[in-house]
């Protein structure tokens, strides 16, 4: 999925910051490894370009852009994996024995989150979730 499509930079200046050349690289190789990057994966591939870039730098530069809501984070099989964010939420179904990870639509959660606003006047942000169990080849086994 392509950050120009999304405009993800022309976002971030709308809200008042810079696109640094970090940010850029970044930002370029979560794009380029499409979903589920890790911070490990996008370590490596920005030092490739650019050696001085620390790990520090792009933990930063990858938590700034999850609070932008720009990118997703996830947990999938205990680690966390980054992806740009979709216009509309999605979710995963993570098999816990072959790791198998399969999308999920938005609209089995709605219920949930207007359930949660009505019980307990809670306003859930369910943008982004991982659920962990067995898929159907696992559990023929």
């Amino acid at each position: 999925m392509s950050h120009l499509e999304q405009n993800v930079t022309e976002q971030i200046r709308k809200q008042g910051f810079r696109m640094t050349p970090q940010r850029q690289m970044i930002l370029d190789v979560v794009c380029e490894r499409g979903e589920h990057v890790t911070a490990n994966d996008v370590i490596a591939a920005v030092q490739e370009q650019s050696p001085a870039m620390n790990r520090a730098t792009v933990y930063r530069v990858l938590q700034f852009l999850c609070d932008l809501q720009l990118v997703t984070r996830t947990e999938i099989n205990g680690q966390a994996v980054y992806e740009l964010a979709r216009e509309t939420p999605h979710h995963h179904l993570v098999c816990r024995v072959c790791g198998q990870v399969l999308d999920l639509p938005n609209h089995y959660f709605e219920p949930l989150a207007a359930q949660l606003l009505v019980d307990h006047a809670f306003h859930a942000e369910l943008n982004h979730l991982a659920i962990s169990g067995m898929c159907a080849h696992c559990r023929e086994i």
